[in-house]
């Protein structure tokens, strides 16, 4: 049987590198595909979700499992990617986000699980992304997180306030007004 991801977690405080990477391999996708949505980044994806697992490693002695192991390490990681957003502004305002690999590089961050459209449903479907990607962007950081975590983690909004260290009401607030705002975009475009 596979160790829980909060006994891991203790077995990382005691700085028991197998343990680490086995959280690592447990949740480097996860990680890099949410970071990688908030950021809209390849690059930038990869150096936060590596920076997230830096800090898990550093402060894993100090979760105190009041909330899932998955709700504070993503808290770890969304304000990371906050945190990335707010130093780089000035040069998101210079350059519009481009990832290396063009147009379709994005796509992967937002892959449903299966598709089974077909070729128009798929070809619908890049068509889509190509125009969510501009509008996340233009959300706040609170509330493409708070989208995100909602649409493509399956968070409930207990853990989003969670993560982002706001009450559960402001959770759904954030939720609501993102996608409002996202449809609103969509609309105009």
């Amino acid at each position: 049987m596979e160790p829980s991801d909060e006994e891991l977690c203790k077995r990382i405080a005691a700085r028991d590198a197998d343990a680490f990477e086995l959280m690592v391999d447990r949740h480097q996708a996860r990680a890099y595909r949410l970071a990688s949505s908030i950021l809209g980044n390849e690059a930038d994806a990869r150096d936060v979700s590596q920076d997230a697992f830096i800090r898990l490693y550093e402060s894993a002695g100090r979760f105190d499992g009041r909330s899932r192991f998955s709700t504070w390490f993503y808290r770890i990681l969304v304000n990371l990617c906050i945190d990335h957003q707010r130093r780089n502004r000035w040069w998101r305002r210079l350059a519009p986000l481009k990832t290396p690999g063009g147009d379709d590089a994005d796509e992967h961050a937002f892959d449903p699980p299966s598709s089974e459209a077909g070729p128009e449903g798929e070809a619908m479907l890049k068509q889509s992304i190509r125009r969510l990607r501009p509008a996340l962007d233009k959300l706040s950081s609170q509330q493409r997180a708070a989208v995100l975590l909602q649409t493509q983690e399956g968070f409930t909004s207990r853990e989003i306030g969670e993560v982002l260290k706001c009450s559960e009401a402001t959770a759904r607030v954030h939720v609501h007004r993102g996608i409002a705002q996202l449809r609103k975009l969509l609309q105009n475009d």
